[in-house]
């Protein structure tokens, strides 16, 4: 088993791959993911000056383009900042020990196997090693509420205040399917019975496509040659539908974890560590955020019986990225920092423990999609649109799940991650499977 799954890491890790597809033969190559809606709504795309689109008596490109940079370059921005971002399994071992100098030997300091996707305060103890793998899948759904299958977005034409032809409007509705599985293989050591080194190796594989149907709304025209799409058959209309579709796989982004016991007692414990992001991941193709990440956290937890509550708390500071600015100029800016915060507990139950946590995201200054009614300058004529600001917003999540003692040090993780609210690019439900194995 452990040979095949080094081969699927290794599969998994073997380049990368973007292409695109899209009807009625329209050349619109796609460099990378992160410039998928770039090349599907800029000069390659449904907005250009070619014999396929938005052809005319004169040339068009620029007088539709520059709304489209200043509009979904900024989608852009909010969704894939959030799709590099997904949240990684815990470390932290299922099985923890202290030596005990009385007897001389190592003995367990709890008798659950903690949680899944947070951290307990006790450590792995000295010179003991944890062994484990994850896999999750992320398919996502929205974005703040709205479907992502159906996107509106309205497309205006350059200097439209001079009415006559200028106040056509191109309006899309989009469809945009992403999804991210995620293959974490994780290793912590005891370096003492009070210190943790982890390390994280996530292999991601990325999938996004975009359909656009198009459609010319002639509000200021009457001549069908002013502005329209050709088709295949050579003739020509005011509606058209592009798609661009990109797949890629690779080393993710490395997380290196240092934590270290502060309070030791029979039944509380306080921890607090450090995480360290390297941007190993190829940021160009959403494997990872390109920008480095430290984030401080604490950690506090404790035994009541048979259910032992934990709190985490966090902050993340991000350095810069191209996938915060603009990847199709290499214009970097600052990815969102982020509170992030657990609340949670596990029940154990013998060879079984369930666990059940709230998990919170505080991002600051970042980009967030809202909805509108679009009012075009003909006085009468009205589309919906997507809308986009800089704000700080809270994200929640749930977590159910349950580590299983199938055979002696080894663990067996379940695990569901569900969205509690609409905020953000949000996958519904996210499944997690996983082993640990301690020695």
């Amino acid at each position: 088993m452990i040979t095949r799954l080094v081969m699927m890491l290794c599969l998994l890790a073997i380049g990368t791959r973007a292409s695109a597809q899209e009807p009625y033969n329209l050349s619109a190559p796609v460099a990378n993911l992160a410039t998928l809606f770039h090349d599907l709504f800029g000069v390659h795309g449904l907005i250009v000056d070619s014999e396929a689109t938005l052809p005319g008596e004169q040339p068009h490109t620029a007088h539709f383009n520059s709304d489209f940079q200043f509009n979904f370059s900024k989608f852009q921005i909010a969704l894939v900042s959030q799709l590099v971002t997904v949240p990684l399994p815990s470390p932290a071992s299922g099985f923890t020990y202290e030596f005990d100098p009385t007897t001389g030997v190592f003995r367990r300091t709890t008798q659950g196997f903690g949680p899944i996707l947070a951290e307990r305060a006790e450590t792995i103890g000295n010179h003991r090693v944890s062994f484990g793998f994850a896999t999750q899948r992320f398919t996502f759904d929205t974005a703040e509420g709205i479907d992502l299958s159906s996107v509106p977005a309205v497309f205006t034409h350059d200097n439209a205040q001079l009415l006559g032809g200028r106040q056509d409007v191109v309006t899309t509705t989009n469809s945009i399917r992403s999804s991210v599985n995620q293959f974490v293989t994780y290793v912590t050591v005891g370096i003492t019975d009070h210190l943790d080194v982890s390390m994280a190796f996530p292999v991601v594989a990325t999938h996004m496509t975009a359909v656009s149907e198009a459609t010319i709304q002639r509000l200021g025209t009457t001549n069908e040659l002013t502005h329209f799409y050709r088709q295949s058959d050579g003739s020509i209309g005011n509606e058209r539908v592009f798609t661009a579709t990109g797949d890629a796989s690779g080393i993710g982004d490395v997380v290196v974890r240092v934590k270290t016991s502060v309070l030791t007692k029979p039944s509380t414990g306080v921890a607090a560590g450090v995480d360290v992001r390297v941007p190993s991941g190829d940021a160009l193709n959403l494997l990872g955020t390109g920008a480095p990440g430290v984030q401080p956290f604490a950690v506090l937890s404790g035994t009541i019986q048979r259910v032992s509550p934990h709190i985490n708390v966090g902050y993340q500071w991000n350095g810069s990225s191209l996938l915060a600015g603009d990847p199709a100029t290499g214009r970097a800016s600052d990815f969102p920092d982020q509170f992030n915060y657990v609340v949670g507990a596990d029940l154990n139950a013998g060879r079984l423990t369930v666990a059940l946590d709230v998990l919170g995201r505080y991002l600051f200054d970042a980009e967030r999609l809202g909805f509108e009614e679009f009012h075009a300058l003909d006085g009468k004529s009205v589309f919906p649109n997507v809308t986009f600001s800089t704000q700080s917003f809270n994200l929640l999540n749930g977590s159910l799940g349950a580590k299983i003692n199938a055979i002696g040090r080894v663990l067996l993780d379940v695990n569901v991650l569900f969205a509690l609210d609409n905020h953000g690019v949000r996958d519904k439900v996210t499944p997690l499977l996983g082993f640990e194995y301690s020695f």
